[in-house]
Parts: C-alpha cells; sequence; structure tokens
C-alpha cells in the first residue's frame, strides 16, 4: 500500500483558511481547563476570557481581508461571503457576552461550559458560512445545533428550559435528518457534494428532471427552514425562545438565523440559480407565509419572549424576499438586514433582560407599565430597538426593508413587495403596544428597579443603539460592503 503524501504547502493554506475559526475553538477548549483552578468567585474571568478569543477572531477575519483562500480541497473557503457573515456572527457573540457578565451574576451561569458551549456553537456558525461542501455545511450545522440544545436548557431546574430544549432537540433532529438525506440523493445523482460542481452541473436539462435530484433539494431546504424558522418549519421557535436563558434567546435570534441563511445563500446563489423559476415560486410561498404567520401570531402574545420569537419568524420571511429576487441587489439587501437585524434584536432583548427580573414571571407585557418615565434611559433604547424592527425612519431597520422591497419590485415581485409592506405596518401594532405600555399604561402598584446593569452590558445595549442609528442614517459603507460580499461569491 502506498504512502498518503500530504502536501505541506495545501496543509498551510488550509490551516490559515480556518484561522479564525481555530482561535475560536481554542478559546473554547482553553476556557474549559481554566474553570477547573478559578475559584468560585473568580468565575467571571471565564467571560472576559472568552471574549478575548472573539476578538482575536474578530481581528484574524479583518487581517484575512475579503480574498479568496480555499482550504481542505475546496471543501472551506474564505472569501468575501464568508467574511461578512463571520463579522456578523462573532459581532453577536461578543454582544452576548457583554451581556453575559451582568446576566451570569444574576442567574447563575457564570460556569466554564456555558462560555465554551457557546463559542463552540459560534464556531459551527463559522464553518457553515464558509462551507462550500454539503457535507462542510452540514457539519456546521451539527457543532452549531448540538451546543445550542444544551444551552437552550441550561436553566434544568426552570421546567420550561427543559421543554424548550427537549422540542428543540427532538425537531432538530428530524431537520438534520431531512438534510443529510437530501444531501445523500443530491450525491446519489451528481456523484459529488460540492457546491461549485453542482453549480456545473444544474444547466444540464435531464439533472433538473431527475426525480432523485428534486427531492434532494427538497429534502435540503427542509433542513434550512428549520434552523431559519420558516413556516410551516417554525413550530420550535416560541418555546425554544421562553425557555432558554434570556441572553441565549438573544444569541439564537441573531446568530444561529445569520449562520443558516450564510448557507442558504450560498447554495441558493451558486448552486441552484439553473432551477429558476421552479425555485423561486417555492421561496416566494415560503417567504409571504412566514412574514404572515409569524406577524398574525406576534399579534396575539403578552409574554414578550413570546412576542419576539414570532417577530423573529416574521423577519426570516423579510430576509427571504431579497433571496427570491435572486440577483445581486436582493442577495445585498439580505446581507445588510441580517447585519443590522442581529443588533437591533440583541440590543431589544437586552433592555428586557434588564426590566424583566425573573425568568419565569417577568416577561409579561404588564411589567414594561410606568417603565418610560421611571426609568428613561432603557425604555428610550427599547423604543429605538422596536421602532427599527417595525422598519420606521431614520433607523437601520427601515433602510433594510426598503432595499428588500426594492430588490423584489425590481425583478417583478410586486405582489410579494406589497404583502411584505402590509406585513411591516401590522408588525408596528405589535412593537408600538409595548411603547404604549411603557409610556402610556400606569402602573399597577410601585414600579420595579430593573436589574442594575454593569458597565458591559451598557456597552453592549449603547453599541447596538449606535449602529442602529448609524446604518440608518449613513448605510452606505455597509451596503457597498454586502455586495462587495455577493460579488466575491460569484465571481
Amino acid at each position: 500500500m502506498a504512502p498518503i503524501s500530504i502536501d505541506p504547502q495545501a496543509l498551510l493554506t488550509g490551516l490559515y483558511s480556518i484561522l479564525p475559526e481555530t482561535l475560536v475553538v481554542a478559546t473554547a477548549l482553553f476556557v474549559l481547563f481554566l474553570d477547573l483552578g478559578l475559584p468560585e468567585e473568580n468565575k467571571q474571568v471565564l467571560c472576559w476570557v472568552s471574549l478575548a478569543g472573539i476578538a482575536l477572531s474578530l481581528f484574524a477575519v479583518f487581517a484575512m481581508g475579503p480574498g479568496k483562500i480555499s482550504g481542505f480541497s475546496g471543501a472551506v473557503v474564505h472569501d468575501g461571503l464568508g467574511a461578512f457573515f463571520e463579522i456578523v456572527i462573532l459581532s453577536a457573540c461578543a454582544l452576548t457576552l457583554l451581556m453575559a457578565t451582568g446576566y451570569s451574576e444574576w442567574e447563575g451561569t457564570h460556569k466554564g461550559e456555558f462560555y465554551s458551549l457557546l463559542l463552540l456553537s459560534t464556531s459551527g456558525m463559522m464553518f457553515m458560512a464558509k462551507g462550500t461542501d454539503l457535507m462542510t455545511i452540514f457539519l456546521g450545522l451539527e457543532t452549531l445545533s448540538i451546543p445550542i440544545y444544551v444551552l437552550v436548557g441550561f436553566h434544568r431546574h426552570r421546567m420550561s428550559s427543559i421543554e424548550g430544549a427537549l422540542k428543540y432537540f427532538l425537531l432538530g433532529a428530524f431537520a438534520s435528518g431531512f438534510l443529510l438525506y437530501g444531501i445523500a440523493l443530491m450525491y446519489a445523482a451528481t456523484g459529488t457534494t460540492k457546491l461549485p460542481a453542482l453549480a456545473s452541473m444544474l444547466y444540464d436539462a435531464r439533472l433538473a428532471a431527475n426525480p432523485l435530484f428534486l427531492a434532494g433539494i427538497g429534502f435540503l431546504l427542509v433542513g434550512f427552514a428549520f434552523k431559519v424558522s420558516l413556516v410551516p418549519f417554525h413550530m420550535w421557535t416560541p418555546d425554544a425562545y421562553e425557555g432558554a436563558p434570556t441572553v441565549i434567546t438573544a444569541f439564537m435570534s441573531a446568530a444561529v438565523k445569520a449562520a443558516a441563511f450564510a448557507a442558504l445563500i450560498r447554495v441558493l446563489l451558486l448552486t441552484f440559480g439553473g432551477l429558476q423559476p421552479v425555485m423561486w415560486k417555492v421561496l416566494w410561498a415560503l417567504s409571504v407565509l412566514t412574514m404572515t404567520v409569524g406577524n398574525l401570531s406576534a399579534l396575539l402574545q403578552d409574554n414578550v419572549k413570546r412576542m419576539l420569537a414570532y417577530s423573529s419568524i416574521a423577519h426570516a420571511g423579510y430576509i427571504l424576499v431579497g433571496l427570491v429576487s435572486g440577483d445581486v441587489l436582493g442577495s445585498q439587501a439580505s446581507l445588510f438586514y441580517l447585519l443590522v437585524y442581529a443588533f437591533m434584536n440583541i440590543g431589544a432583548f437586552g433592555v428586557v433582560m434588564l426590566i424583566a427580573r425573573k425568568e419565569d414571571e417577568g416577561y409579561d407585557i404588564r411589567h414594561l407599565a410606568g417603565i418610560g418615565f421611571k426609568y428613561p434611559a432603557l425604555a428610550g433604547l427599547l423604543t429605538l430597538f422596536l421602532v427599527s424592527l417595525g422598519g420606521i425612519p431614520p433607523t437601520a431597520g427601515f433602510v433594510g426593508k426598503f432595499y428588500l422591497f426594492s430588490a423584489a419590485i425590481k425583478n417583478g415581485y410586486i405582489w410579494l413587495a406589497v404583502i411584505g409592506v402590509l406585513n411591516s405596518a401590522v408588525s408596528i401594532y405589535y412593537y408600538l403596544r409595548l411603547v404604549v405600555y411603557m409610556y402610556m399604561v400606569p402602573a399597577e402598584g410601585e414600579v420595579p428597579a430593573p436589574r442594575p446593569p454593569r458597565i458591559a452590558f451598557s456597552l453592549a445595549l449603547f453599541a447596538s443603539a449606535a449602529v442602529v442609528l448609524v446604518l440608518g442614517i449613513v448605510p452606505r459603507s455597509a451596503l457597498e460592503f454586502a455586495e462587495r460580499s455577493v460579488l466575491s461569491l460569484l465571481m
């Protein structure tokens, strides 16, 4: 048997292509070992070590630039699209860790496994964003999902946390099975799982009509639809969001959604362009269903976490509007919206986290009554994030929706844009309902004091608010970055 030869240069290039992910995984392992020797009163050091690892990884992403670096026989590619999503994912993780400095002290989650699982899940998201092989994307998805299942049920003494984790795990296992089965069927039809090779084959009319291949695409879409909470694969979202520690709910709503959309965008743009218009009709229907069901369900919620969960479902529908457009403008709008959505949603969850004093009971909408004038800074920040989520100018949420619906109109999807605008108008009702409670509904008795935010927690909130305002007024640089990221994929 001939010895296996390894090209040192190719190995070094491959390792360099996954440098940011390697730094995150190394930090996760270091945190686990550090936790063994730290006394209980110094456990907050683990959060700062985790944050330092994320900062190093973010620096590595910027240092590597948007140039294309292919590694491991093309299974992973660092390019503009991967760099864009890594920035979004790492920023969401950094904001989560800043908020965790206070949350972990209140809820007793200053534990090595908490931070380690958060970092390992982040590494899986980054692999999903850079995977150019379906198997790499699947491995990234599982690396993302398994730590999140555990984190959702981290409050193991709370029944709602255990229930949310169990539902998420069971439905997630089915979704992973669908995704893997779809990959297997596509491999059986084409003999490859590499996205560039699939892209070159799809313009063959015989393959596009192959029922085995079409079934594989269907199963693949089901797997992705579950992760981004598209209707009718959204059932896990409200229970998992409500049961999870709120800081993890914020992380899931931004980072997990960004990672899943990163893989979906890469697969759609790079691989399935030859299946128009059938694929785009399916996405059109999914987008309309997701927007409508998400917003109508949110109207009925009195629990703020569940309301934001259904809102998150609706926003997945908005993002899909850009992908239905099927061109650079639509994809650019989807990328920009994913960026701003991460900041405005994490910011909203952060403020709600401070106002709610108890995980199980503190998220009823009635607890917002009287907050507006008693604690104007918190109420002002929450109003800003809610206004942005509703798509009201001059916030980044308005700019994002404007570009999404403009791309749909430009490509002839006028009714999709009209439905999107109507859904956005519906969402303003339940967002402003929270504002009404804060400023116009008198409190029943004394307004309870919110949790005292730590400096790091306050920094996360004000950074989120600054991004929402700045990108709402001067969005050009972020839009250009998003456009370059999409073009780097198509070149």
